[in-house]
């Protein structure tokens, strides 16, 4: 039986894409682009932090008022970015180029991340006095009663001295040497060991500064040559960052 032209029905001509599936697809389209692009921007801030790791090449001056004294001193040589604010504190914690007692800047990156190269930087505590006597002053009253055994020659005219290995300064010893003033020079070192990475931090001294600061500095054992410019250039350092 024959059909009628009437009863065929051609199917319905539709676009293959309709109209709300190119919508859809064109606003995912734009979300998509719009989430590589903070991607890429997020990616691009994440890098520069991490390549910076906290460090500011920032000069802005912040006023630290620390017990009695004033210091002003410049976001770059703050070591941790919560310290970098006009604030009373407690302490706050430096960290300098040696020799040239800079703080981080992109021409001296390499000094600050470079973990070979522990002598190119110095690192500075500087809090209030909670002790009467700095680190030369408790010489003969505290740290010559755990001296143990006869005394060494040690670098540029310093005085090596062991501990007693009950005493709380086991694993470390003392250099010492007398100085044009009545002060004498002291500084503890951790005990050398041919096989252990020098760090920024083997020894550390403390001098007192201004009216009643004490400045807790440490540095590299392989500067140990340079202590007396080291000791000089710190009281320098910090007389100058003081405000009268």
């Amino acid at each position: 039986m024959s059909r009628s032209s009437n009863d065929i029905h051609e199917p319905e001509l539709r676009p293959l894409l309709s109209t709300g599936f190119v919508y859809r697809v064109t606003a995912a389209v734009v979300v998509l682009a719009a989430l590589t692009a903070a991607i890429s921007l997020a990616g691009r801030w994440f890098g520069e932090n991490l390549a910076l790791a906290g460090h500011t090449a920032s000069n802005e001056l912040f006023d630290i008022f620390i017990g009695q004294d004033h210091l002003r001193l410049p976001a770059n040589m703050i070591r941790f970015e919560a310290q970098r604010a006009t604030s009373i504190v407690e302490r706050v914690d430096l960290y300098l180029t040696w020799p040239g007692l800079e703080g981080y800047s992109d021409q001296s990156r390499a000094l600050f991340n470079n973990v070979d190269a522990p002598e190119s930087l110095v690192f500075l505590q500087i809090s209030q006095s909670t002790m009467s006597r700095d680190m030369s002053g408790r010489l003969e009253p505290i740290y010559s009663q755990v001296f143990d055994g006869a005394p060494t020659a040690g670098p540029a005219g310093l005085t090596e001295h062991a501990v007693k290995a009950t005493s709380s300064y086991a694993g470390e010893v003392f250099l010492t040497a007398e100085t044009t003033t009545p002060a004498p020079y002291v500084v503890r070192c951790l005990k050398s060991d041919p096989k252990a990475i020098s760090t920024s931090a083997d020894c550390q001294r403390d001098i007192h500064a201004g009216k009643d600061l004490v400045v807790l500095y440490r540095f590299s054992k392989k500067l140990l040559p340079k202590w007396r410019e080291i000791d000089q250039a710190i009281a320098t350092f910090v007389k100058n960052r003081l405000v009268p």
